[in-house]
């Protein structure tokens, strides 16, 4: 028996993924209080650390030489409408689950010494967050999938309406009828294909479904409203640079590293096997929006005064590198953009924490309020600078790897194409090192910033392990790609074929 069936077979690491740091999360609820933030704050590190190593068995387990769903638990859950507790994960999705583990441990050291009130409950709401997420990743049934997908708006909710911005209440609003009025049209959807499937929730009987060609049109279209709406893909956007300048910075490293990847996820697992035929039909479209995004909403980034609100907009262009290498149908456009996705995790994720260092000794997010901060904060500039490198696309690091073979995936596809986003990796450039030239370098602008500390201990960890992350994978992506390789591949022939 292979290792990875063995694990799959023997034990329950999924359910431990979904349900440890739940588990912490409620435990830390139930015995935190603000006058011993201490206990509070080391319960919650050691759910988030536990959270992480119940996901190392799924890495050193897995089998990669396979597309089959692997470490698959099924237990029958609601029975009247034969919906199961099934959950699985693939090349496609390993990776995901291992990202949101390793970023809940940041989460939770970089709010360690920054989040003063109602500690436990921020604390949990991240922990809870963590596991929900993870049940999206691994969920194969699609009403569990959709329970888990729209329980996540409740503690991002909260995390921004609570420990968020002035306008946090606002965003907070905007961003959950967002989602949540996106996700309906696909709940029709996932009741139109239980019904098609005869009367089953399980995603991969989906996959088989002969369905016409207005049936699936209709169906990735309603697919489109949730996806489109958390990815985000222009013109939807807009509610993320508001949720992004109102949230702490811990929810801004969430909401940009693991968040808005379930949407891009679901175009995988969901858009693109179920409605090949529309996925295929409607590829122009996608591939337009998609440009739009890293195109304009990357020169919208340029003109921005604000640095969340920078990197919030240049999240969106990346991610618009994303859904174009799902919609060009080829291997280096689908990997390219899985990769794209992690490297996104881990620079976008750092780019918040650099901005959250900043914004808890000055309280301005402006980039004309600083100036000259290398001569204050010399060990910190190295790591920004780095960042903004790997968030503009410098080879030998993370954010390189992604653009470059979604790149050549589009050449492959449209040397047009490929031409248009590749002027991505110029409008990057501009809008991450401009901003780095006004904030760290010159002469120091303002008494304020003369004042600064440079980052201490628990700051330099956490901005060192993400740059650890960001210059490996951009020097040895290799482990990366073999492990999606196997899904990838059959993903593409499955709706090669079902074209056919």
């Amino acid at each position: 028996m292979m290792a990875s069936e063995m694990a799959s077979s023997n034990f329950p690491w999924l359910t431990l993924a979904i349900l440890v740091p739940i588990a912490f999360g409620l435990l830390v609820l139930a015995l935190g209080r603000d006058d011993r933030p201490g206990l509070t704050r080391w319960l919650s590190l050691a759910g988030a650390v536990a959270g992480f190593l119940v996901t190392i068995p799924l890495y050193t387990g897995f089998d990669p030489s396979t597309a089959e769903m692997q470490f698959v638990e099924r237990v029958s859950w609601i029975d009247t409408f034969a919906v199961f507790y099934h959950l699985g994960i693939d090349g496609i999705s390993l990776w995901f689950v291992l990202l949101t583990a390793f970023v809940t441990i940041i989460v939770v050291v970089a709010g360690w010494e920054v989040i003063t009130q109602r500690v436990a409950q921020y604390m949990a709401a991240f922990l809870i967050l963590s596991g929900l997420m993870v049940g999206v990743f691994a969920a194969l049934d699609g009403l569990l999938f959709y329970v888990f997908f729209e329980a996540t708006l409740i503690p991002m909710y909260i995390i921004v309406g609570v420990w968020g911005g002035p306008n946090r209440v606002y965003a907070a609003f905007k961003f959950f009828l967002y989602t949540l009025l996106g996700s309906l049209l696909t709940l029709v959807a996932f009741i139109y294909l239980w019904h098609a499937a005869g009367g089953s929730f399980d995603i991969q009987t989906w996959h088989t479904l002969p369905l016409g060609m207005t049936a699936q049109v209709l169906i990735f279209l309603a697919l489109l409203m949730a996806f489109a709406v958390k990815v985000p893909m222009w013109p939807v956007h807009t509610w993320l640079p508001d949720a992004h300048v109102e949230a702490p910075t811990g929810g801004s490293v969430v909401l940009a590293a693991i968040m808005l990847k379930l949407g891009a996820y679901g175009f995988l697992r969901f858009s693109l096997p179920i409605a090949p035929d529309a996925s295929h039909s409607l590829a122009g479209l996608m591939i337009a929006l998609s440009l739009i995004a890293v195109i304009y909403i990357g020169l919208v980034a340029i003109v921005q005064e604000d640095m969340k609100k920078l990197v919030a907009y240049s999240s969106v262009a990346h991610m618009g590198f994303v859904t174009l290498g799902f919609f060009i149908f080829n291997t280096a456009g689908v990997e390219g953009a899985i990769v794209q996705m992690i490297s996104h995790g881990f620079v976008s994720g750092a780019m918040f924490l650099c901005i959250g260092v900043l914004y808890d000794r000055m309280h301005s997010r402006l980039i004309a309020d600083y100036g000259g901060v290398v001569n204050t904060m010399p060990r910190f500039v190295t790591f920004f600078v780095l960042f903004s490198m790997a968030n503009s696309g410098l080879p030998a690091t993370s954010g390189f790897v992604g653009e470059f073979m979604v790149i050549m995936g589009a050449v492959e596809y449209n040397f047009w194409i490929g031409l248009l986003a590749a002027t991505a990796l110029i409008f990057g450039a501009a809008y991450s090192l401009w901003m780095v030239k006004r904030v760290a370098f010159g002469e120091i602008a303002n008494e304020h910033v003369r004042q600064l500390q440079d980052i201490n201990r628990r700051e330099f960890a956490m901005l060192g392990v993400l740059a650890l992350a960001v210059l490996y994978m951009g020097i040895h992506p290799k482990p990366f790609t073999d492990v999606m390789h196997v899904s990838v591949e059959a993903l593409l022939q499955h709706v090669a074929i079902s074209k056919l």
